[in-house]
């Protein structure tokens, strides 16, 4: 197995075992496969697709080129959901990375708040679970592994009674001026409460409001967004105040926010998990 490289000061975690993650084998289509990863290995094949995926597709500038992964430190204490197929030597199709608040704690906070200010999040009651470098391979973007990562990410919501979930969720390009429209519409119609809103602190900022171009309806600006994007707000999700301008990833982020009592009965069904698990907020 090849060695995890380790930041400083940040003791390696153990593994979360598949055995926490309740998903239903039969749900899975044909030789698709979702779980946690269970060694260092599984985690460098997620962390390669993310490399494939980040730097290699879409540009990004990679910080380990050298070894053809993406590596940050937060890898170090988070859990990471994976999508193997099993038809391809176990291959690592799809990921996710998920934190909850003592794992944030083991590398010094969230992914998210060095572009957001989530004091807001972080006062709520119960537990919360950041999302993020999610991506799935070229091959696979289809509704089923979608459809997957998702049914392992609410088996996380309920295991762990998982109240607020939040992230950054990217529009492609690192230029405003080209998604005025869309964030005009977001911070419209989909602003997070000010109890749980979180704002963007990053030196590259952009501020509401936006100076959209034209009038869009709610169904074409919704179209227009990325398919992340989109299933948050399916989830009832909201965004926070403002985007940051995210010169490595060469996207425009915003911070999604969704509470977990708002997701509707309709979705629990779907995916076929018992809502009387699922952590209540008054």
């Amino acid at each position: 197995m090849t060695a995890m490289r380790v930041a400083p000061g940040i003791d390696t975690p153990d593994i979360v075992t598949s055995e926490r993650l309740s998903v239903d084998p039969a749900l899975s289509p044909s030789s698709l496969e979702v779980r946690l990863a269970r060694d260092w290995a599984e985690v460098e094949a997620a962390q390669r697709l993310r490399y494939r995926v980040f730097m290699q597709e879409m540009g990004a500038v990679g910080e380990c080129d050298s070894t053809g992964l993406d590596v940050d430190r937060f890898d170090q204490a988070a859990d990471h959901l994976i999508v193997i197929d099993h038809a391809r030597d176990s291959a690592v199709v799809g990921t996710y990375r998920l934190m909850r608040r003592n794992q944030a704690m083991r590398c010094g906070g969230f992914y998210t708040e060095r572009e957001f200010d989530i004091g807001a999040i972080l006062a709520m009651p119960g537990e919360i679970l950041e999302l993020g470098r999610s991506c799935i391979d070229p091959a696979y973007r289809n509704r089923s592994s979608i459809q997957l990562l998702w049914r392992g990410i609410a088996a996380q919501v309920f295991a762990h009674r998982v109240v607020l979930m939040f992230g950054c969720a990217s529009l492609p390009g690192a230029d405003p001026a080209r998604h005025t429209d869309a964030l005009d519409y977001l911070h419209r119609h989909h602003l997070a409460p000010e109890a749980v809103r979180p704002r963007a602190t990053a030196a590259e900022r952009v501020e509401p409001p936006f100076a959209a171009q034209g009038k869009l309806t709610a169904r074409h600006a919704v179209l227009g967004l990325p398919p992340l994007l989109k299933g948050y707000l399916r989830l009832g999700g909201w965004i926070g105040a403002g985007a940051v301008l995210d010169r490595r990833f060469n996207t425009t982020d915003v911070c999604m926010v969704v509470m977990t009592d708002h997701v509707t009965d309709r979705y629990f069904r779907h995916y076929h998990l018992p809502q009387t698990n699922a952590a209540r907020v008054s």
